[in-house]
C-alpha cells in the first residue's frame, strides 16, 4: 500500500500499515481458520480501504493502529454472524463463535496484543512448512507476517511480479492444506521445524543487509522485520536456543553497522572504508551479550561462526586493528559447516588482508565452483581490489568494469563506478 496523505499534508509511515497488516491477518486467521486465509486478507484490505476513505475527510485518528484493529474486528463480527452457517471456521473456536453470547467476547480476546503475538509465532512456523522451498517460505513470511505487497517482494528478490505472485499463491495453498496453524506447544515438532524458521529469518535479514534489490543495496525495513520476528522467537521457551541466540547476535552486529554502510551522499561504503564512529555501540553490546548466551550449548551452528566473525570486526575501532588471523580461522570453520563459493570468496578476502593481495588472489583461484561467482558483482570487485593493491591498475579497471555491468541497483553501480575511476 502506498503512502496515505493526512488532511494536513503529512505522510503516514507505510511501515505502520505493514506491521498492522501482519497483526490483523494472524488474528483473523485465528478466528476464520488457516483454510480461510484469503478471507482474512480480504478483511484487512477492506480495513485499509475504509481508512483511506474516512481519513481523507476526517483526518488521521490519534491512534491509527487501534482504529484499523477496531475496523477489522467489527468486520469480522459481521462476517461471522452472516456466514457462520455457510462456512467452517477455526475448529477450536467453533463453539464460541456459534453462540451469540460468546461471539463478540471471543473476537475481542483474539485481538488482544498477547494473543496476536502468540498467533504470529504460530504463523511464522506455519509459513516454514517443510513442503515449501526456502524462497517461498521467506516470501510468505514477508507477505503474511510483515505485510509486504507482492510487488515489494518481487523487487526485493529481483524476481518478476507474475513469478512472485505464483510462488506466493502456491505457498498459500500448501498453508491452507495444513488445516490448522502450527502448534508451538508440540516440543518435538517445534524442534524439527526450528532450523527452517531460523534459516528463513537469516535469509530475510541478509536480503535487507546486502540483497539484490533493484532499488537499493540496503533495505533497513527488511532487517528490522527479521530482528522483530527473531526477538519473538527468542521470547518463546522452546525458541530460546543457542542457535537462535547466535542468529540474533549476528543480526545485532550487522545492524550496528547499518548507519555506516551508506554515506551522507547516499553512496555505499565498503566495510574497510566505513566510518566506525557511526556504528551503533548499543547494538554491538547487545550482540556481545547474545553471543555469550549462545555459547552455553554444545552445538556450533553457522550462526555462531558468522556472529563471531562480525564480533571481531565490531571489536576493532579501526580497520587496521582487525584480527584477520582470527577471521581466517573462523572462515575455515564456516567452510566445514556450510561451504559455498561466497563463503570461500570472503575467506580469500580475509587471507588477502592478513597475508597480502597475492595470497588472496591465489585463494580465489582455488575456489571450487568458482564459475558460480561470475554472475556476482562483488566477485569481480574483489579481484579488482586485490589487483589495485598490487599496483596493476589496468587489470583492476577491467575487473571493476565487469562488476559494474553486473550491478544490481544504482547504489552498487555508483560504488563500482567510483572504483573504476580510482584506477585511471
Amino acid at each position: 500500500m502506498g503512502l496515505i496523505q493526512e488532511s494536513g499534508g503529512a505522510e503516514l509511515d507505510p511501515q505502520m500499515f505493514r506491521h498492522e497488516s501482519g497483526r490483523m491477518v494472524v488474528a483473523l486467521t485465528r478466528l476464520f481458520g488457516i483454510h480461510n486465509l484469503a478471507l482474512a486478507e480480504d478483511v484487512v484490505q477492506d480495513a485499509f480501504c475504509r481508512a483511506i476513505e474516512v481519513w481523507k475527510f476526517k483526518g488521521v485518528p490519534a491512534n491509527p493502529a487501534a482504529w484499523l484493529m477496531a475496523t477489522a474486528k467489527h468486520r469480522a463480527v459481521d462476517i461471522l454472524r452472516r456466514e457462520r452457517t455457510a462456512r467452517t471456521y477455526e475448529p477450536e473456536l467453533t463453539r464460541m463463535i456459534e453462540s451469540e453470547w460468546t461471539l463478540v467476547p471471543t473476537v475481542h480476546e483474539v485481538f488482544e496484543a498477547h494473543a496476536i503475538e502468540d498467533e504470529q509465532l504460530r504463523m511464522m512456523f506455519s509459513c516454514c512448512h517443510p513442503r515449501l522451498r526456502e524462497d517461498a517460505r521467506v516470501a510468505l513470511v514477508l507477505h503474511i507476517l510483515c505485510g509486504f505487497s507482492v510487488g515489494e517482494i518481487a523487487g526485493a528478490f529481483v524476481s518478476g511480479l507474475a513469478a512472485t505472485e505464483k510462488r506466493i499463491t502456491r505457498a498459500k495453498k500448501v498453508l491452507a492444506g495444513s488445516k490448522k496453524l502450527f502448534d508451538v506447544a508440540e516440543g518435538a515438532e517445534f524442534s524439527r521445524r526450528l532450523p527452517d524458521v531460523q534459516r528463513a529469518l537469516y535469509l530475510l535479514f541478509n536480503e535487507g543487509y546486502h540483497g539484490a534489490s533493484a532499488e537499493t543495496a540496503v533495505r533497513g525495513e527488511l532487517c528490522r522485520e527479521a530482528m522483530r520476528l527473531t526477538a519473538m522467537l527468542l521470547a518463546h521457551p522452546l525458541g530460546r536456543t543457542p542457535g537462535t541466540q547466535a542468529l540474533a547476535a549476528l543480526m545485532s552486529f550487522n545492524a550496528a553497522r547499518l548507519p555506516g554502510r551508506v554515506d551522507a551522499a547516499g553512496n555505499l561504503s565498503s566495510l574497510l572504508e566505513q566510518d566506525r564512529a557511526k556504528w551503533d555501540r548499543g547494538m554491538v553490546a547487545e550482540g556481545v551479550r547474545l553471543l555469550e548466551l549462545s555459547a552455553t550449548g554444545l552445538e556450533v551452528m553457522e550462526y555462531h561462526v558468522e556472529a563471531a566473525i562480525a564480533a571481531v570486526h565490531a571489536r576493532a575501532s579501526r580497520m587496521e586493528e582487525t584480527d584477520w588471523a582470527a577471521i581466517v580461522a573462523l572462515y575455515d570453520t564456516l567452510m566445514t559447516l556450510r561451504p559455498s563459493p561466497v563463503v570461500a570468496l570472503n575467506r580469500a578476502i580475509a587471507v588477502a588482508q592478513k597475508d597480502g593481495p597475492e595470497r588472496g588472489l591465489e585463494e580465489i583461484g582455488l575456489i571450487a565452483d568458482r564459475e558460480r561467482l561470475k554472475a556476482y558483482p562483488f566477485y569481480w570487485a574483489a579481484l579488482g581490489e586485490l589487483e589495485l593493491r598490487r599496483g596493476r591498475r589496468e587489470f583492476a579497471r577491467e575487473h571493476f568494469g565487469a562488476a559494474r555491468k553486473l550491478a544490481r541497483n544504482p547504489m552498487e553501480r555508483r560504488f563500482l563506478e567510483g572504483r573504476v575511476r580510482v584506477c585511471k
